[in-house]
């Protein structure tokens, strides 16, 4: 009989197959050993492997992003696992599900000082949604235990998805003792036929669990729709995390029945589609918010969507309302945004019920009137004065973005290019998705997350990132290897892994890769008027040459211009082979001519 690791390995994997998952990111190393070759054997899992065990949980957390569902995320024991820390962390606060399967040395090694050997359990602390130490495997398991362990399986993956609130990660620890390979010429799956017989891999789960959706109660939706009926001057705030699918065109009917116009983040999902024909759906408050007309004008209710606004300008508008206003807040979970602690109420119930059920009990004859028309006149002061000011980093940056092709995939780094995009984007009948890692806004997993967007879609895909970001995790463009997710090894005739993304084909990327020396963010700071240590301390200025990095990974590479940087993404994001595009830009002068078209806005909406 070949060793109990395999038996308990193929059992775990198998079943959570057979709940749901479909593509697990591997990290090599031995003590994993038994949950590998699971893997492989399986004939319809998908798998990638990664060097890097930070890039790797970056990949998984992009991949649930587009597709909705948890990756697995497999490394050996030791400060491999520490390496996923970032990644969870993310995932745990941005509310994205995640399996994180760790091996271990068994009971007798821990706190023996055995090489590779820490504690590693309950490792993510309350970081994770559920944490397991799984049992050691058994020579001859009873059939409970087996049962067990694909009860695990299944709950899982199933608390990732928030059956027992949040989505988020969850993490099984695997103690295994050698032998860690199956025996002789034995096949990895060898213990688990022996025990199970000829079983189907693609036969339900042992067992089924389902989350059910939080509908709403008919007297709170009464009682909201009172309230929007007399008091016709409120604002819609859709702000990140708002729910996919009809979820847009619903919130834009609401406006349209309400003439409450939408402040629409732009990770909200509301800027782009043609359900922008149908309510108010505004992109430019960031900058009209600071003029005096908008930042004082008085709504007489908020109606709150998704986490907390990209733009600080918006919540300093909710923030400063008075507490007459009242602000109601929906989220599906119940999970907590609002550092201001403005919400008067919160609903916890499914929003794109709560939003259809609200609509019901109201009219479609409502008049926008001179409220919303407020709205509107400012936003279109915005664009105006955009449109005839002088090129600057986030002005190129959105060009670009507008000439991507329909339906892409647009994932965001944090510091300055989502600034620029949420405050000069303006709202589109283009279908697109737009991503970033908002949770807790870190730059660390930027190209990893992104190509984990572009791995569960087969819609093209870019990736938009400053130059420390993009440093940051180099690494992560291993995944764009053929020996991490091609078809065929490089020595021929191997069979290897196929490709996570639906298409069939190599995992292909485009980067905008925008180069201003440093941390340019820091421009927009106090701290930037306390020279000498200002540049030295926050912008840390660099001489890399990006080119060699793109050569390295065998990428293609062009250094474009304000005046072709949006022919150019549009020409690569239509070509076959991953590409950077470097883009250098003048962070302090950007900054200057920012701040001119602000003070310019600001003069022009009175």
């Amino acid at each position: 009989m070949t060793n109990p690791a395999s038996l308990w390995a193929t059992t775990f994997i198998n079943e959570l197959y057979r709940a749901g998952l479909r593509h697990i990111c591997i990290s090599p190393g031995s003590r994993s050993t038994p949950l590998s070759l699971a893997c492989a054997a399986h004939p319809k899992l998908k798998h990638s492997i990664h060097l890097d065990e930070r890039s790797a949980a970056f990949f998984a957390l992009g991949y649930a992003l587009e597709s909705g569902h948890p990756a697995a995320l497999l490394c050996t024991s030791g400060t491999a696992a520490a390496e996923y820390f970032p990644a969870i962390i993310e995932a745990s606060q941005s509310e994205i599900p995640m399996l994180v399967l760790t091996a271990d040395r068994p009971h007798e090694l821990r706190h023996s000082g055995a090489n590779q050997t820490m504690d590693q359990v309950k490792l993510y602390g309350d970081h994770v949604r559920w944490s397991v130490d799984a049992p050691l495997p058994e020579n001859d398991p009873p059939e409970r235990t087996i049962r067990y362990l694909r009860a695990l399986a299944d709950r899982a993956r199933a608390i990732s998805l928030g059956q027992n609130g949040l989505p988020g990660p969850v993490h099984i620890n695997f103690p295994f003792r050698k032998p860690l390979e199956p025996s002789g010429a034995s096949p990895p799956n060898s213990a688990f036929l022996e025990f199970w017989g000829e079983v189907r891999w693609t036969e339900g789960a042992q067992t089924r669990i389902h989350n059910a959706s939080r509908a709403p109660q008919a007297h709170f939706l009464e009682d909201v729709a009172k309230r929007i009926q007399a008091h016709p001057k409120g604002v819609i705030v859709a702000g990140p995390r708002c729910p996919k699918g009809n979820f847009a065109s619903a919130l834009s009917k609401l406006s349209a029945q309400t003439g409450y116009p939408i402040l629409a983040d732009s990770l909200s999902g509301l800027r782009f589609g043609d359900h922008i024909n149908t309510g108010t759906i505004l992109a430019g408050y960031g900058a009209a918010l600071r003029s005096p007309l908008l930042a004082s004008a008085q709504p007489e209710l908020i109606l709150r969507f998704g986490v907390m606004p990209v733009s600080q300008p918006l919540s300093d508008f909710l923030e400063n309302l008075p507490d007459t206003v009242p602000q109601i807040g929906v989220s599906e979970h119940g999970f907590w945004s609002d550092p201001t602690y403005k919400l008067s109420e919160l609903f916890v119930a499914d929003p794109l019920l709560f939003v259809e059920g609200l609509s019901g009990l109201l009219s479609d004859d409502v008049e926008s009137g001179k409220w919303a028309e407020t709205w509107k006149s400012a936003e279109q002061r915005v664009w105006d004065v955009l449109n005839t000011t002088p090129n600057f980093e986030g002005k190129i940056v959105v060009d670009a973005l507008k000439n991507v092709p329909a339906e892409s995939r647009i994932f965001v780094a944090n510091s300055l290019p989502i600034r620029h995009v949420d405050e000069w984007m303006p709202p589109s009948e283009k279908p697109l998705r737009l991503y970033a890692s908002r949770g807790v806004s870190g730059i660390d997993g930027t190209i990893s997350t992104a190509l984990g967007v572009a791995a569960a879609s087969d819609a093209p895909t870019l990736l938009v990132t400053g130059d420390l970001s993009f440093f940051h995790d180099q690494n992560g463009l291993q995944t764009l290897s053929p020996s991490a997710l091609s078809g065929i090894s490089p020595k021929e005739g191997k069979k290897k892994l196929l490709p996570p993304s639906g298409g069939g084909g190599r995992l292909k990327i485009t980067i905008l890769l925008i180069n201003n020396g440093g941390g340019g963010i820091f421009h927009r700071l106090p701290v930037a008027e306390h020279e000498p240590p200002f540049e030295e301390m926050f912008i840390t200025p660099h001489e890399f040459d990006f080119s060699h990095i793109a050569r390295f990974y065998g990428l293609n590479y062009e250094l474009v211009n304000a005046k072709n940087a949006a022919e150019k993404v549009a020409d690569a994001m239509n070509a076959p082979k991953s590409c950077i595009l470097e883009l250098r830009t003048d962070s302090a002068e950007g900054e200057e001519i920012r701040r001119a078209i602000l003070k310019k806005i600001i003069a022009e909406i009175e």
